[in-house]
């Protein structure tokens, strides 16, 4: 694996260094993320803008959390399930739905089941969502739009995944407690 360069707002090409300075100033921390995004800044320039975009989607943040979630742990990034299960807790989800997502199960809670399922199902297809599954979201209560927006969450998702299973990206301190490894099955 390459050795990509973990900056800090001054050691970051400059094109990134007003987006790791707002993300540290908006989080009271620099995700190691974005430090390892920075080597290109048009990535973590496209992370960013897109997750902008998708905190103004339809779905409720639990719910927009719950899918980064599913679709990180079916990835396996662990960097990744450790900063959404921070942002799922901080949206408002309870310890259990947030047990059942970071153990890759179904959440006790008929929206977030929906949600997550067909997430996950749209991610492991790779877009090719099959009827059934799409029928089901929307028997759920969900829209025409919300499968789309849910194309977001996988978009997001390939960017930070990809990024930290080529970078190695190291868990900050700050995320530390809300660690997890991926199974080895």
């Amino acid at each position: 694996m390459a050795d990509f360069p973990l900056h800090t707002a001054d050691s970051a090409p400059e094109a990134a260094q007003a987006n790791l300075k707002a993300a540290e100033k908006k989080m009271g921390f620099l995700p190691n993320i974005f430090a390892k995004m920075a080597e290109a800044p048009t990535l973590l320039d496209a992370y960013m803008t897109l997750d902008g975009i998708y905190a103004k989607t339809s779905l409720s943040p639990v719910e927009q959390q719950a899918a980064l979630l599913a679709i990180s742990a079916d990835n396996h990034c662990a960097f990744c399930v450790a900063a959404h299960t921070g942002g799922i807790k901080q949206a408002g989800a309870d310890d259990e739905i947030v047990k059942d997502l970071r153990d890759r199960k179904t959440p006790n809670d008929d929206k977030l089941a929906a949600v997550t399922r067909f997430a996950r199902h749209l991610n492991a297809q790779r877009g090719w969502a099959e009827q059934a599954e799409l029928d089901a979201f929307l028997e759920a209560g969900f829209t025409h739009q919300q499968v789309l927006e849910l194309v977001i969450a996988c978009a997001l998702k390939t960017l930070s995944n990809y990024t930290n299973h080529l970078a190695g990206t190291p868990l900050n301190e700050e995320l530390r407690p809300l660690a997890w490894e991926a199974p080895t099955s």
